[in-house]
């Protein structure tokens, strides 16, 4: 095909009776918008090193008081998409969250979907809709659209996690908001974690015939994910990467529209390639020391760390270590691909 004729190309009389009537000539704009052979992409692999971001998480709480600051929360921006714009990649939006001994993040429900999952720290919880949940390091925590949530601290010493929301698709549809709210009542039952999904293959046997809930399981302990992770390790041939998906309970699905939810386990001295997908990818370390090799850039990790992986990226992990696991929490936005028809996955 020939060269595409540019805007500048046309007379200035008919470009501005176009804008005058605001219409956009599309044949000049047709290969940014649609590129042959492969997106263009401006996210930038990146990994954001925890030991870095620490202090200034501690300072936060100094100068950023929690009756202020509602939510005392650094964004993690990836430089290629603006950091005005606190876009980890182009769908996700991660945070890291600080709260301190006796302190509450008050009570608010909102379009976007957020999960946390806990760095550091004990005695943090989060009330979703009621229902009091504990954190503990690596714990998934869902706060959905919609759903009245909270944060307290009962513990001593700073509490730490990482929020990821679809906030960044929330906003382009012009459709992001919050809403304030009085502080929950707390159910006096254990949450749903402890007591009605505590196995796979098990539901509770009223779910059968009653109208099912969105979301089921609101809380993901970490300590169970990990010893599933390590027998399905020892089942999972060698080259062959060990995964496993959080979903509902109820359904087997994805346990929230937008973004999804995975851990990944690295065996000792492993060195594995994810498969190469369309979608968009944040990997936050949970524990271990590793490199990955992000299209040709190779970014060390660490405990606590978090790496942004553009879509179509090429990608190798590496676990350092000849001892121990390393394990990798993944948040994509694979779900929402997948229902909008445009997911793509190769080797």
């Amino acid at each position: 095909m020939g060269a595409t004729l540019t805007t500048n190309e046309l007379p200035a009389a008919y470009r501005q009776g176009l804008k005058d009537k605001n219409l956009v000539a599309l044949w000049p704009l047709m290969r940014s918008a649609l590129p042959y052979g492969k997106p263009d992409r401006r996210s930038q692999p990146v990994v954001w090193h925890y030991r870095d971001i620490r202090p200034d998480m501690i300072k936060a709480a100094e100068l950023a008081p929690i009756e202020k600051a509602e939510r005392r929360v650094l964004a993690l921006a990836n430089p290629g998409l603006g950091l005005e714009n606190v876009q980890a990649t182009p769908a996700i939006f991660i945070g890291l969250q600080l709260i301190m001994p006796g302190e509450t993040a008050p009570n608010h429900r909102h379009s976007p979907s957020a999960v946390r999952m806990v760095i550091e720290g004990e005695g943090g919880y989060t009330v979703v809709q009621g229902e009091r949940c504990p954190m503990e390091k690596g714990d998934l925590i869902l706060t959905p659209s919609g759903l009245w949530h909270e944060h307290g601290h009962s513990g001593t010493g700073p509490v730490i996690w990482l929020d990821a929301l679809d906030l960044p698709i929330v906003r382009a549809l012009e459709a992001s908001y919050a809403v304030e709210g009085e502080p929950q009542v707390v159910r006096n039952e254990p949450d749903s974690s402890q007591s009605r999904y505590r196995r796979a293959g098990l539901v509770p046997y009223r779910s059968l015939d009653t109208r099912r809930t969105r979301y089921p399981l609101l809380r993901y302990p970490w300590k169970e994910v990990r010893e599933a992770m390590l027998a399905l390790a020892e089942v999972t041939p060698q080259r062959e990467l060990v995964q496993l998906a959080y979903v509902n309970p109820e359904t087997g699905r994805e346990c929230m529209p937008v973004l999804g939810f995975s851990a990944i386990m690295l065996r000792p001295g492993e060195t594995i390639a994810l498969p190469r997908r369309s979608a968009s990818a944040v990997l936050h370390v949970i524990s271990g020391d590793g490199d990955a090799e992000v299209d040709g850039t190779t970014l060390p990790f660490s405990d606590s760390d978090t790496l942004a992986i553009p879509t179509h990226a090429k990608v190798l992990l590496a676990n350092r270590s000849t001892r121990t696991p390393a394990f990798l929490f993944q948040i994509d936005d694979a779900p929402l691909q997948r229902k909008c028809g445009i997911y793509e996955v190769s080797n």
